[in-house]
């Protein structure tokens, strides 16, 4: 399929027809609708010209911005690229900060803003994307495209003129290339694989030790998510359902929907500065991506040879090839608030740039490198009508590290892998630096789509991920792991999985609401298996051991406990203590294992190893609140006190109980929460963020919340209002068609208001 010419099959299907809005909706945005404001006269701002104004006002003129009473922004364009404009506009209107901050990071340009201490990052993101590739690759991409990327560039820049109070860190002018350095959506791309550590210890010659967190040493508190499709075998009602629950670094997706006379009608989580919805829905199709296992980032091990006139070699094969070196410049602010910069002399071979050293060996990164793909993968997806659409659009191939959970209107429920899978000789462990000198190392081109693991419409009824292996996906009609190569799955199994089955076979019939109850189902199944491996060790005990007499009240606590988090239950608070009282000191015992962290706990830590950890998990919470007998809603708190992306945690502050745990511990609604200097309570900054059920009928209807609200700004309304629902996993009506938003109006306008 050729997916770079204007007039393709998904260009044709996908692309064409004006279906997403009514006859009164597509009028509104050819001229001001009654109510809405007229736009203001912008200020001409540095970089922006009174040429860039007048189109920027013209194109302005087609888009209507509408807020309902939670804040969301529905964007209603003319066209595909003036919606893409308002999406924008609206974004940054919600939160500029962290539009700028993820584009710092992605073109490589944070230490501008933050220091030198970035400049390792910069690097890293810099050895795979090089702004004038991609400014040669976004002359090449299909028009309807250029006019999206143009429209995006165009929406931030016009935001920027109207707002002369908003003063970017360094990005006072976007271009329409940029997107192509951000191009997935997803919370941790394939290069933040590469150990920051090492990449500094090659490029500044010299030693530097690699973190615990590196080294897989301290606990990583789990993100990805949760996504469940249930058929309308198993609904009350006969219509597909859809759980969406990413699990994310909190506000790191602003929440809208988004509407063209072309065809668009997207609702969703959209990364911030990104201009398609990431996980969401239109009326036809859903989509929700869960971070992957799969093995499709591979280190090659390379032989480097010096020769007589200094270059340097490698050896493939039974030849030398030359390694490919280029200098990249990077700046970074000083401590002065001055500019400076440093230049780096990096290496690369045909696996892909080198970045550490290991036994002798430069090591070289490799992984998916298609930015025009996967721009249109990710934009197109938003318009499919049906799994057909939804799959021609996958044949992209450039989704690399996200499972979907897949359904539609005519009942269609899949999972599915990542479509950039690099076939490879199995013979060879991928999970290691592999030999790069023998060529049947090397990727042999990509799998087919039919050749994936997958559950399209299981008999089963359902299909679910949790960051798990694919083998459980669908029950007995899952993929079977002996029909595949092992680089299909590195992640395992984890409490989530075991816990997503327990509710899906659960019920036969779900409702919208039921499937919510299952998503925030209170039962914890890591503790389920492992505190009945303590209350047996104390059980051991003889008589007459102190232990005994010390530990019998807290044993008896956990023995009774039911494995149900709440606000108010103190097993919860206890067993979260000694749950991390027991990790800690057994990380390296695992890795040394190779078994996962639940597995060892459960398996192999030993009798006074378990007993050890709960003395100390009952002085800590004495210690900390003056008894080990503590309502895990007194700890385990939602605070948010301003925009910054870094916050700063105050036990004295006004925060809210949060009844769900981490993911660590089996909980499908995740809330990844710790202590932070001078804090005792636990405030969480990761887990549960926009959460929505869709059901696809005639007519859809959805139900969502995001964590704190939809405004980045601590003075909106809109900054804190959902955070009780968040909670309480009270779900919010969305507002899908026009006739919902009446009487839920707050504000409508055009950009530039």
């Amino acid at each position: 399929m050729d997916h770079t010419h204007d007039e393709g099959l998904s260009r044709r299907r996908i692309l064409g027809g004006a279906v997403g809005l009514t006859a009164g909706a597509a009028a509104a945005v050819a001229g001001l609708p009654p109510g809405v404001a007229a736009a203001a006269p912008a200020h001409t701002a540095p970089g922006h010209t009174a040429p860039d104004l007048v189109r920027w006002r013209k194109q302005a003129a087609h888009v209507v911005i509408t807020r309902d009473d939670w804040g969301v922004g529905h964007v209603m364009g003319k066209t595909d690229a003036d919606a893409v404009f308002g999406m924008m506009y609206a974004q940054a209107e919600d939160d500029f900060n962290r539009i700028e901050r993820n584009y710092l990071v992605s073109l490589g340009r944070l230490a501008e803003a933050e220091g030198e201490s970035a400049i390792w990052q910069d690097l890293r993101q810099r050895l795979f994307v090089d702004p004038e590739v991609l400014k040669r690759d976004y002359a090449k991409t299909p028009t309807w495209l250029r006019r999206l990327m143009q429209a995006w560039a165009d929406g931030l820049n016009y935001y920027l003129a109207t707002h002369p109070e908003v003063r970017p860190r360094v990005i006072t002018r976007f271009e329409p290339w940029m997107p192509l350095s951000f191009s997935e959506g997803s919370i941790g791309g394939d290069i933040e694989r590469v150990p920051l550590t090492q990449l500094e210890a090659f490029y500044a010659q010299r030693t530097v030790p690699m973190t615990d967190e590196e080294q897989g040493l301290l606990f990583r508190e789990p993100k990805g998510s949760n996504g469940m499709a249930i058929a309308p075998s198993h609904t009350r009602d006969g219509h597909a359902l859809l759980l969406i629950n990413p699990h994310t670094s909190f506000f790191f997706r602003a929440e809208q929907h988004v509407t063209s006379g072309e065809g668009l009608n997207a609702y969703g989580a959209a990364t911030w500065g990104q201009f398609f919805i990431y996980q969401g829905f239109n009326a036809n199709t859903g989509w929700m991506h869960t971070s992957s296992g799969v093995d499709n980032v591979d280190e090659f091990a390379e032989t480097i040879v010096t020769r007589p006139n200094g270059s340097r070699a490698y050896r493939y094969g039974k030849a030398l090839r030359p390694v490919t070196t280029k200098a990249i410049t990077l700046s970074y602010r000083t401590t002065d608030g001055g500019r400076a910069q440093r230049t780096f002399t990096t290496y690369a071979t045909h696996h892909g740039p080198i970045v550490r050293e290991a036994d002798g060996k430069w090591i070289a990164f490799a992984l998916m490198n298609k930015p025009v793909e996967a721009l249109q993968q990710s934009f197109l997806r938003t318009k499919t009508r049906d799994y057909a659409d939804f799959i021609q659009v996958a044949d992209f191939k450039a989704n690399s590290s996200n499972n979907t959970l897949f359904a539609d209107s005519r009942g269609g429920t899949a999972f599915l892998m990542p479509q950039f899978m690099p076939i490879r000789d199995d013979r060879f462990d991928y999970r290691k630096p592999v030999d790069g000198s023998d060529p049947a190392t090397d990727w042999r081109g990509l799998h087919s789509l039919r050749s994936l693991p997958q559950a399209v419409n299981p008999r089963n009824g359902w299909a679910f991920n949790t960051n798990n292996w694919p083998w459980t996906a669908a029950g007995a009609d899952s993929p079977k792991a002996a029909d595949y190569p092992r680089y299909f799955d590195q992640a395992g199994e984890n409490p989530r999985g075991p816990q997503a089955i327990r509710v899906l076979t659960e019920r036969r019939k779900f409702t919208p609401q039921t499937l919510i109850e299952a998503a925030f189902d209170r039962y914890l199944t890591a503790f389920a298996r492992l505190v009945p491996g303590l209350v047996a060790a104390w059980d051991k005990l003889p008589e007459g051991d102190p232990r005994r007499t010390a530990l019998a009240d807290p044993i008896g606590l956990l023995r009774g406990w039911d494995y149900q988090w709440s606000a108010e239950s103190t097993a919860t608070s206890l067993a979260v203590f000694w749950g991390e009282a027991l990790w800690a000191p057994l990380s390296q015992a695992a890795r040394d294992a190779g078994m996962s962290m639940w597995d060892y706990l459960a398996e192999r830590a030993t009798d006074p190893e378990r007993l050890t950890a709960l003395e100390a998990a009952a002085e800590r919470l004495t210690q900390d609140f003056g008894s080990w007998q503590v309502p895990w809603g007194e700890i385990n708190r939602f605070q948010r006190n301003d925009g910054a992306v870094v916050q700063t945690f105050d036990d004295a502050k006004p925060s809210i109980p949060v009844p769900f745990t981490s993911a660590q511990w089996g909980s499908l609604a995740s809330f990844g929460a710790r202590r932070y200097p001078g804090t005792k309570r636990y405030y969480g900054t990761s887990g549960n963020s926009f959460v929505a059920v869709v059901e696809f009928g005639p007519r859809l209807r959805a139900w969502a919340v995001t964590a704190g609200g939809v405004s980045g700004n601590p003075d909106s309304p809109h900054f804190n209002d959902q955070a009780e629902r968040y909670a309480s996993g009270n779900l919010r009506p969305v507002y899908f068609y026009p006739e919902d938003l009446r009487g839920h109006v707050e504000r409508r306008y055009m950009p530039g208001r």
